[in-house]
């Protein structure tokens, strides 16, 4: 791990260093304090992302568990 890694703390909503609250609280790490400050906007951004994926449609009903190709079994 690198000196110059960064995390935010979900408990304290504040950018830390290495030596900050235990990681369960914490996102990261990140390359910088901007990008961290920034946390919670990144989640935000993916979740939208990942919502809007058309690979990953939970609301489809012919969606199955099965394999991640798409192939099912017969």
């Amino acid at each position: 791990m690198s000196e110059d890694e960064y995390w935010f703390c979900l408990k304290h909503h504040t950018v830390e260093g290495r030596d900050g609250c235990k990681n369960a609280d914490r996102l990261g790490p990140y390359p910088s304090a901007a990008a961290a400050s920034r946390a919670l906007e990144t989640v935000q951004e993916r979740n939208e992302e990942w919502d809007n994926d058309p690979a990953w449609n939970d609301d489809d009903p012919d969606s199955s568990d099965g394999p991640v190709d798409g192939t099912r079994s017969s």
